[in-house]
């Protein structure tokens, strides 16, 4: 057997590995998360997109305080779009998350933007000066984080379509 051959064999066999490990653990999470999902676990869920979308709605409605918040930072000397793009995602995500429909895709797509968030207040506001802005954007992240795991749950638009296809 030659060396080219070793080496596709090696390498169809780590990515067969590779695949049934991580496939495992996906499934492995969705089967626990559809048994162990209590039902106060949705009313969290809801909150968190309330949040996302209440905070969104405020961006809209102070566009020129966030503007002025990202004027001293990197991303407003490349990136005018920014708080505009901001202010519609967490609407839209908050949206998503609320009804739960493609939940794990919104918080997705939140997730980047309550780092930079964090990372944000950190560097503007002097470390723990300003707690309230900081936890509640830390809360924020972890359920996200969590619900990317969790997943939209039994009362949710992703369930219905799930156990409803056409």
């Amino acid at each position: 057997m030659s060396s080219a051959e070793e080496y596709r064999n090696f390498k169809e066999l780590l990515s067969l590995f590779l695949k049934s490990k991580f496939m495992g653990t996906l499934q492995q999470i969705q089967v626990w998360s559809a048994t162990h999902h209590p039902k106060w676990l949705v009313v969290l869920r809801v909150a968190l997109g309330l949040a996302l979308f209440i905070k969104g709605i405020s961006f809209l409605n102070n566009a020129v305080m966030l503007d002025q918040l990202l004027e001293g930072s990197i991303a407003s000397k490349s990136i005018d779009w920014l708080p505009l793009t901001i202010s519609w995602a967490h609407l839209l995500g908050g949206f998503l998350i609320i009804i739960g429909l493609l939940t794990r895709w919104a918080v997705f797509f939140q997730i980047p933007i309550l780092i930079g968030a964090v990372i944000f207040i950190l560097q503007h506001k002097g470390g723990f000066s300003s707690a309230s802005e900081l936890v509640f954007a830390l809360i924020i992240l972890l359920l996200l984080v969590f619900f990317l795991i969790e997943g939209g749950g039994p009362i949710s638009l992703d369930n219905y379509f799930k156990k409803n296809p056409r």
